[in-house]
């Protein structure tokens, strides 16, 4: 399991997506522990816990931030009382280790 804290942003696109970003050595760990078992796009399946919502979702990695992105659907920003910028503490599990 790990746990960090990270910045709630919106995806510089045509959709609202908004997105985490794993710190660096947590991306490399989950990198290296997902060698030849990635998904489409270079995606990672993930478990992922904010507050007390758990959902399982993807991780995708992100050439322009050298790390992975955790998207954060509208439910998740809703039950948990967070918008852009807020900081986020995160327990990601990998789901496919």
């Amino acid at each position: 399991m790990y746990e960090f804290e990270a910045e709630l942003w919106l995806w510089d696109g045509d959709a609202a997506w908004h997105f985490l970003t794993v710190p660096e050595g947590v991306s490399d760990d989950l990198e290296a522990r997902t060698d030849g078992r990635r998904r489409g796009f270079g995606s990672v399946r993930v478990r992922v816990t904010v507050g007390s919502t758990t959902w399982s979702t993807s991780v995708f990695p992100d050439s322009k931030r050298q790390a992975y992105v955790l998207p954060v659907k509208q439910a998740v920003r809703t039950a948990e009382s967070i918008g852009l910028g807020d900081g986020v503490a995160v327990s990601l599990d990998l789901v496919d280790s």
